[in-house]
């Protein structure tokens, strides 16, 4: 099925893009399509770099309409780091928003040629390539095909529902999954979407509270910079996930009545594997949800408190990397976890992050949960740092106008004292990506 044809034909004058209507998208997306043709004439796989903009949305339809391969490129990646990525997946031909590879206002001013449009998208055509480096800093590609991202649009419009009066947010970057996946969940849905290039926190409180949006993704940062100057609000669904979700600032929304749907989810997964709002099951804020339709989820060498590896299988899960084998079964996600008495995932850490101290296994989310209570704890993150003696220790990475000693105070009698951090590094600003992520290798 062709979505966008499907919703011009349904859908006609309702808006789709900003102001543009679902016509207006597909008369301007044909069109650009006819001129994006002789760039793309031989080539199975293409490349977009560019920041959110309606540009770029139209562009990334428009090569879906000639069959192209879309590898997405994040635009604060450096010249050595775009040329490893092009040349692994091959990619020679790149548009952008800039004259840094073949502009768009370049293409928009070509000739449009005649040519046969895609009438149905392919399930198991590739819609889209984006490069996650996961915890490892070597990127990997996840190739994404019509079948995941079909399953993924009825899995989420099940879990979070529809409305005819829906507009979502477009603040994260499309390049990320979790930004891309609005773009498609308002195509599938014949909904709409407001694209904003970044992350502004005014235009933000202008459009939430206006009741011009009512639905947002965001990461726990962002939220973290507007949550308390929320008024007023229509929000139908605020979809929080990216990272580690401070239960603090869960519970600010709670007490503001934010209607918080945390989410867990990675690229390799089109995005979300489980979901749940915080507002009906407030009971369950420390867990990220229960899994979306047709997700399985397995706790693979479970301890005797049942915390293991975080595995699943859905239909949503990509076939496999690029240039790897594709996946048989279950897909280690290197998260550990539980699962309640109640079907609620619970995420304890990355593998990778886990400090194991003289023999005894430390969770940095306890640590960073405990922290983020305090009022005057703006950032913080807790890694591990070899040490002979015990192997590995904790270190604080903190934002804060608190002493040192006030810091240990407030942790000391809720903390074990073999988690409590050894040393603490004030930081003007943690490391984060462009989507707000704590970049926790960085430290």
């Amino acid at each position: 099925m062709n979505w966008l044809k499907e919703q011009n034909y349904k859908s006609p004058n309702k808006r789709f893009i900003n102001d543009l209507t679902f016509h207006e998208v597909y008369e301007r997306v044909t069109d650009l399509a006819g001129k994006l043709s002789s760039y793309v004439k031989t080539e199975r796989r293409v490349a977009i770099y560019s920041n959110n903009s309606i540009d770029m949305a139209l562009f990334f339809l428009a090569l879906q309409l000639l069959g192209k391969e879309v590898l997405m490129l994040n635009t604060h990646l450096t010249d050595s780091e775009i040329k490893r990525q092009l040349e692994f997946t091959k990619v020679q031909v790149v548009f952008s928003d800039d004259e840094k590879f073949i502009c768009f206002n370049k293409v928009y001013q070509s000739e449009n040629k005649n040519i046969k449009l895609i009438e149905e998208f392919e399930a198991e055509s590739i819609v889209v390539i984006m490069n996650t480096s996961a915890t490892t800093g070597k990127f990997k590609s996840v190739p994404l095909r019509w079948k995941q991202f079909s399953a993924h649009v009825r899995a989420s419009r099940k879990s979070i529902g529809v409305t005819t009066k829906d507009n979502w947010l477009l603040v994260l970057p499309m390049y990320h999954i979790s930004g891309l996946t609005i773009l498609m969940r308002s195509l599938f849905n014949g909904t709409q979407i407001t694209i904003l290039e970044k992350f502004d926190e005014e235009q933000v409180l202008t459009l939430i509270e206006r009741g011009i949006i009512n639905m947002i993704s965001i990461v726990p940062t962002m939220l973290n910079r507007i949550i308390e100057r929320i008024e007023k609000h229509k929000l139908r669904v605020v979809l929080i996930g990216g990272e580690f979700i401070p239960k603090a600032l869960v519970e600010k929304s709670i007490m503001r009545n934010i209607p918080i749907y945390k989410t867990y989810g990675m690229t390799e997964t089109t995005s979300q594997a489980t979901t749940f709002s915080v507002l009906e099951y407030p009971q369950k804020i420390d867990s990220v949800g229960m899994p979306l339709e047709n997700v399985d989820i397995l706790i693979e060498n479970p301890d005797e408190n049942g915390v293991g590896e975080v595995l699943l299988k859905s239909l949503m899960l990509m076939d496999g990397y690029i240039g790897k084998k594709n996946i048989a079964g279950y897909f280690n996600t290197e998260d550990v976890g539980y699962i309640d008495k109640d079907g609620f995932l619970n995420i304890v850490a990355r593998r990778t992050d886990i400090i194991i101290s003289g023999g005894e296994n430390i969770y940095p989310k306890e640590i960073e949960n405990i922290l983020y209570t305090h009022p005057l704890i703006d950032e913080c993150a807790v890694v591990g740092h070899n040490d002979e003696k015990w192997g590995q220790i904790p270190i604080l990475y903190v934002v804060s106008t608190l002493y040192e000693h006030e810091i240990l105070e407030y942790i000391s009698n809720k903390l074990a004292k073999y988690k409590i951090p050894k040393k603490i590094i004030y930081l003007e600003e943690l490391p984060k990506n462009s989507v707000g992520k704590i970049l926790k290798r960085d430290l």
